[in-house]
């Protein structure tokens, strides 16, 4: 198979040369007809002569503060849960449900781990475990921490090193509160949708879990008695979210990291961009060949090292600068509530801000709700618990490092004027690095690339789900998407974008519409998910109270 779509992909190369030569043509046919989807998509509502806000801003940022409110601020009260969850505590619940374990009429429990397996049962006066239970049943594919770091592979990246400084550039440092704002109330988004796509996601007979949006607006609002209309939702979303993992997903992801690569080696030549995307696409090929699990095999082991050296050198320049830092915020807060010589002051200041988070984590697009679907739990509010970490990772902590350093970097106005806007963010963030950092531009172009790379094979298993939602599931259906993924890496890489991103950035957030109508009128049903989840917790921490548990040392 591998050999057959590198076939493919070569096959491709003199289409490719071809579309080169012919990217203003192409640009401008495809702008005379996806014009209008792009401008109904980001209409802005006049609220006065001077400012407007894009409505789909308003349906995100709306439908995050019902949810914060609907769950009980869940976002801060189960932020410590989540940590737990993800660190393995209530894994033997997960696996085997708390009745069984901890019930009326369950045995005393040991829990015993060796060579990283758990068992549960009696124990003998020896020490021996009898009558252990190996359920296999529970479903799922990946574990909460693998399905968390697949879908921040999808969202940490070029929003968070380009985007930040295009905002701060428009709205200065006062959108960095904003932006943190969008990020906290974007936590009980991300827990409602994925609640949802464990809840209602399908298993095949071999195990492969099937979720998303498409799986819950068409069961859950069947359950409602709306099935017509969820089933119109469904579709319209798979059509939203394969157009999505086309454009801002694939090519707009490949061309800046081709053109990050080729600026940097100083590559001139008409065919860097697309020997560069062929050897991405060759790479992409290798991953997503092998399906969520191999995906989050490897998201599992990208994200945390490139989040970790990117936020790692913000620490070493805002350490390096330890006594601006309190300067940074002062203006961050003043900026905040003021909008001094902004355009739009205040409001101004926070539409970029609040626009930059939401854009950035993506809660309430519903794409995160197909990976974390793939989890192995019993219980889809574990999972949904989990899921409120990705909005706080991406946009309260790398995002608001990223602000920081341009801050305290740029006090005397020496690389940006803020209320100007900037084009090229990247550049704009890596002399800020090199300021304090010496050629820290050049790790920055790798973390571009690792970021890029794996947004493209999370965005793949997005648009695959929804691909499969609407043509069917078979090893055929799986094939064809994939080498159109493929080769769409290949054009991305190669020629100038313009108007398809424009395109792709409609089509991603139009997938808000049909997900937060869908999500609002399934939250009776999550919050009964949630009582579940966490009264099942609270049993465990009841047994173990009454000694009904006993943790051997070998945990």
């Amino acid at each position: 198979m591998k050999k057959n779509l590198l076939s493919l992909l070569l096959l491709a190369f003199p289409i490719l040369s071809f579309a080169q030569s012919t990217t203003d043509s192409i640009d401008a046919t495809f702008k005379d007809y996806t014009g209008w989807f792009v401008d109904a998509i980001f209409y802005e509502i006049p609220f006065s002569d001077t400012f407007q806000i894009p409505w789909v801003l308003i349906v995100l940022i709306g439908g995050a503060l019902y949810f914060t409110f609907y769950f009980k601020f869940i976002n801060i009260t189960g932020f410590l849960t989540a940590i737990q969850v993800v660190r393995g505590k209530y894994e033997d619940i997960e696996k085997h449900g708390v009745d069984k374990l901890y019930g009326e009429n369950a045995p005393k429990v040991v829990l015993h781990k060796d060579k990283g397996e758990e068992a549960y049962g009696d124990h003998t006066p020896g020490g021996d475990l009898i009558e252990t239970i190996r359920d296999e049943s529970v479903d799922g594919e990946v574990s909460h921490f693998q399905a968390l770091t697949a879908a921040l592979s999808a969202t940490v990246g070029l929003g968070n090193i380009a985007g930040v400084a295009v905002a701060l550039s428009i709205g200065g440092p006062g959108a960095t509160f904003w932006m943190i704002i969008a990020g906290l109330l974007g936590m009980a988004s991300k827990f409602a949708e994925c609640t949802l796509g464990v809840k209602y996601r399908d298993v095949g007979e071999d195990g492969t879990v099937y979720g998303g949006p498409m799986y819950y607006l068409t069961k859950g609002l069947k359950e409602k008695g709306a099935g017509g209309l969820g089933k119109f939702l469904a579709v319209l979303f798979a059509i939203f979210v394969i157009g999505g993992s086309f454009g801002g997903g694939n090519m707009f992801q490949a061309n800046q990291a081709a053109a990050q690569f080729t600026k940097l080696f100083e590559l001139t030549g008409p065919n860097a961009g697309m020997y560069f995307g062929i050897v991405m696409a060759v790479l992409v090929a290798v991953v997503i060949i092998g399906g969520i699990k191999r995906i989050a095999s490897v998201t599992e082991k990208v994200v945390p090292f490139m989040a970790g050296v990117y936020v790692l050198a913000a620490l070493i320049i805002l350490f390096a600068n330890f006594s601006l830092i309190d300067d940074a915020f002062a203006l961050i807060y003043e900026g905040a509530f003021s909008g001094l010589g902004i355009a739009g002051g205040l409001i101004g200041v926070m539409i970029q801000g609040i626009r930059r988070g939401a854009f950035s984590n993506e809660a309430g697009v519903g794409s995160a709700a197909i990976a974390h679907s793939a989890v192995r739990t019993k219980y889809p509010a574990s999972e949904g618990i989990v899921a409120l970490l990705e909005p706080f990772v991406d946009t309260v902590v790398i995002c608001t490092m990223t602000a920081l350093v341009i801050i305290i970097t740029n006090f005397d106005g020496q690389f940006m004027e803020y209320g100007v806007e900037i084009k090229e963010g990247v550049e704009l963030t890596a002399v800020a690095f090199d300021s304090v950092i010496p050629h820290f531009s050049i790790v920055l172009t790798i973390a571009v690339i690792l970021f890029a790379f794996s947004t493209m094979i999370s965005w793949s298993y997005y648009g695959m789900q929804g691909w499969k939602f609407l043509f069917g599931k078979g090893k055929i259906t799986d094939l064809v998407y994939k080498i159109l993924f493929l080769m769409f890496v290949v054009v991305g890489a190669s020629i100038s974008l313009g108007a398809v991103i424009d395109f792709s950035d409609a089509m991603i957030f139009a997938m808000v519409v049909p997900n937060i109508i869908g999500v609002i009128m399934l939250s009776p049903i999550i919050k009964k998910e949630l009582t579940k989840y966490m009264s099942a917790i609270s049993k465990k921490e009841e047994a173990i109270e009454d000694g009904a548990i006993d943790v051997n040392d070998h945990m």
